[in-house]
């Protein structure tokens, strides 16, 4: 079975990656948070810094692309070839409102028409194989069926199929007969994401769905880094952490933005751990650096850290 990490705006960056992969090994392959083009046909600073040559990772990474627009998404396809990409993802997954509202991400599922006549110009010209990132509908289950049988009208590198729908966000169940559904009739190499919190649980899901080649997990493994390389020690958590701290600080120019970065981890690491009210409360008040360090040394000195319970919670505030 092979495991991919999955994109994580505003989380899983270059930064981010990195340190992951050193402290935290088993993950596969690495899904980049995506990248939307514009009509100006080129890359900013920022986007240039966050989809840097292929060759320039030591590990493998997929670009993912976010348009609704065929000559947008081939364009920054070309852009990938050229830096030395072997695949490119295409987002239809995504539940944000702004997003949905312009018929990007998970509100390309409005029309599964308009996604085949988009799908329709991307395979006539792509350079690169390309993979899909979906959910299963709208508003209602029974959507589905349409819209994998558009997804079955091409060769997909692969179908990545998070089975809850778009007004779910990501509450309440997956649907895992709609994901058995796609089992049974996908044409396509499938891969399954969605709640994933520990190594048995994937297991449980490859045993289940013997026909998916890959589990893509994203908020399991912010919850606990070393899911899949079988690390339940705090200890290293702490040090993973630490690093991450000082990479952000040089990578942004300044501590406070790094432990800004950092509070948003923490929103998800944070269920790895028992709840503890007053520290929780602390750490999402503090806006010092020097008490940010007090805050979380105070937590891995004073609570256990145990995966486990990760997959019991759902995420809370922070």
């Amino acid at each position: 079975m092979r495991y991919d990490f999955a994109p994580m705006e505003g989380l899983t960056d270059t930064v981010f990656r990195r340190l992951h992969r050193r402290y935290f090994p088993g993950v596969d392959r690495y899904y980049m948070p995506f990248y939307s083009p514009t009509i100006h046909r080129t890359l900013t600073q920022k986007e240039s810094r966050e989809l840097p040559p292929a060759e320039a990772e030591e590990y493998t990474v997929i670009p993912q692309i976010l348009t609704k627009s065929a000559e947008d998404f081939l364009w920054a396809a070309r852009v990938c070839r050229d830096l030395g990409y072997r695949e490119v993802n295409l987002n239809v997954g995504c539940p944000s409102g702004t997003v949905v509202a312009k018929g990007k991400g998970s509100g390309m599922l409005r029309d599964p028409d308009g996604l085949a006549r988009f799908l329709d110009a991307v395979f006539q010209d792509s350079p690169l194989p390309v993979s899909v990132k979906t959910r299963i509908g709208l508003e209602r289950p029974e959507e589905f069926p349409a819209i994998l049988e558009v997804y079955n009208r091409y060769p997909l590198a692969e179908l990545i199929v998070h089975p809850r729908l778009r007004s779910q966000f990501y509450k309440g169940d997956v649907n895992l007969d709609a994901f058995a559904y796609a089992a049974e009739h996908s044409r396509n190499p499938l891969c399954y994401n969605g709640d994933i919190y520990s190594r048995s649980q994937a297991e449980a899901l490859a045993a289940r769905f013997p026909e998916i080649r890959a589990i893509m997990i994203g908020r399991g493994l912010l919850a606990n880094p070393g899911m899949l390389c079988g690390c339940s020690d705090g200890a290293q958590v702490e040090r993973f952490m630490e690093e991450l701290l000082d990479a952000y600080t040089q990578a942004f120019g300044g501590s406070r933005n790094a432990m800004f970065r950092l509070k948003e981890h923490w929103s998800y690491l944070r269920r790895s751990f028992p709840e503890d009210s007053r520290l929780w409360k602390q750490l999402r008040k503090t806006t010092d650096v020097s008490q940010y360090r007090e805050i979380t040394d105070e937590i891995f000195r004073s609570l256990p850290f145990c995966p486990e319970a990760a997959k019991n919670q759902r995420p809370p505030a922070l």
